[in-house]
């Protein structure tokens, strides 16, 4: 009896050895075939602005566009799984848990040593950025620099102008700004805004910005080029063959085109001929829908048609650089949850009474709220986020001291901070990297309009 059972252990212990090494064994050597079995293709990326983030329930980012575009001609369904920085991600494609890494990443010694690179091979480099403007002077070359100052984040920006500057034999005012809450995007909109004059960014997260702040010029390059591409284990040939193919046969195609237009071209900012009411007691031609509707949450109709306001400048027919449609601008996917029929996004009413369903949802997560002011503060937030942005900053402004329950001066500050590598990739955030300013400011402007509508239009 004894001897069985140590026959019978020697076996168990066999088997989960042997199931251990078959699991490193097909981690280490899966390639199309495999992947194309399993009917996924796991996407390994970063919550970047260029990347990878959602933005309003949904999936976004360039890498993201393309990733799901390639998944696709392969028949493949998606799946993106994300790291919080470069080693982590390049470690995970190592182990096995993901297929391919939907990031430019440099063209290394070490990476060629134990990756393949493949689809679109990237040229890179660190730019200036300034602004430009009719009685500004803007530098066009790097040697104008001395007697500059330049504001950057520490790391590689800080390191390349301190080379730059022993080049020029000194002289370049670098001020590096070491504060947490501060990223690049921020000086970025600190050099758009006049504060500051300079900084320096990657070429690829400038443009991305300035389809923010039109006024940067980025023509100046302040680094020598930087490779780099997506990369495969060196166990999958094949799916790198079929990456590079893919990239080659659609880089001309009206979808890729569209992906890099609505990133890198498209204004972000959407710019209106503001306009109050057409008459006296009338805010829009849309009126009798608001207030309709409006009853359904409780709400002053003039309320409702300030979001819309803000949303579209009562205009249906608008569609964001991100998609989203119709007079109330809703995502759609969100517009279909919502019952919103296909191809009726721009249909005031439809629009109007899918963004009612969508405020009363919104407003039962967050229950726990009883001040009615703040509550809707709240609402107005994860309406233009997301709840899930909404409950990440809500979470940190609990992590570090702050009232979870108070939009104003509380969560507020933490939304700022979302788009901040340190607090997004936080253990208590779960929905990633997010422009965070957008959402403050929308909070302010829908309550600014509807405290004018007041004074408008009676209730």
């Amino acid at each position: 009896m004894r001897k069985s059972s140590w026959l019978l252990l020697f076996i168990f212990f066999l088997l989960v050895a042997g199931c251990g090494s078959r699991k490193k064994s097909v981690a280490g050597n899966i390639d199309l075939p495999q992947i194309k079995k399993n009917r996924e293709l796991v996407v390994l990326t970063m919550n970047r602005s260029t990347s990878y983030f959602i933005y309003r329930g949904e999936e976004m980012g360039f890498q993201y566009e393309l990733a799901n575009q390639f998944a696709t001609s392969l028949g493949l369904k998606l799946k993106i799984k994300t790291a919080r920085n470069m080693k982590e991600m390049l470690d995970k494609l190592h182990r096995g848990e993901g297929d391919i890494v939907a990031f430019n990443v440099p063209y290394t010694k070490e990476n060629k040593n134990n990756l393949l690179y493949c689809g679109e091979q990237v040229v890179t480099h660190q730019v200036l950025v300034q602004r430009k403007g009719a009685h500004i002077s803007l530098v066009t070359n790097v040697t104008q620099l001395v007697g500059k100052d330049i504001y950057v984040k520490p790391g590689r920006y800080m390191q390349r102008l301190e080379n730059l500057n022993k080049e020029l034999g000194g002289g370049i005012h670098i001020h590096e700004v070491k504060a947490d809450s501060v990223t690049t995007e921020d000086l970025i909109y600190q050099v758009s805004m006049g504060r500051i004059n300079y900084t320096v960014a990657d070429d690829e997260e400038a443009l991305l910005n300035k389809t923010y702040y039109e006024n940067l010029n980025l023509s100046l390059a302040v680094s020598f080029d930087q490779r780099s591409s997506w990369v495969v284990r060196k166990s999958s040939p094949l799916l790198a063959q079929a990456a590079t193919k893919w990239y080659k046969e659609n880089m001309s195609t009206a979808e890729y085109k569209l992906s890099m237009k609505r990133y890198f071209d498209i204004s972000k900012q959407q710019t209106y001929n503001r306009r109050y009411a057409f008459s006296k007691n009338k805010l829009s031609v849309y009126d009798h829908l608001f207030k309709r509707y409006a009853k359904q949450i409780n709400w002053d109709w003039r309320l409702l048609a300030a979001l819309a306001y803000k949303e579209s400048n009562f205009e249906p027919n608008v569609v964001s650089w991100a998609g989203a449609r119709g007079l109330m601008q809703l995502m759609p996917l969100t517009a279909r949850r919502l019952g919103v029929p296909r191809g009726k996004e721009r249909n005031p009413e439809e629009s109007i009474k899918a963004a009612v369903k969508y405020i009363d949802l919104t407003e039962k997560q967050f229950s726990d709220i009883k001040n009615e002011h703040i509550k809707l503060q709240f609402v107005l937030a994860a309406y233009n986020a997301g709840y899930g942005h909404i409950s990440d900053a809500m979470a940190l402004a609990a992590k570090y001291g702050k009232n979870k329950h108070v939009w104003t001066a509380n969560v507020e500050k933490y939304i700022l901070l979302k788009s901040n590598e340190k607090y997004y990739n936080d253990p208590v955030c779960k929905n990633g990297y997010f422009r965070g300013s957008d959402t403050y400011s929308f909070v302010r402007d829908v309550l600014t309009y509807y405290k004018n509508f007041q004074k408008k239009a009676k209730r």
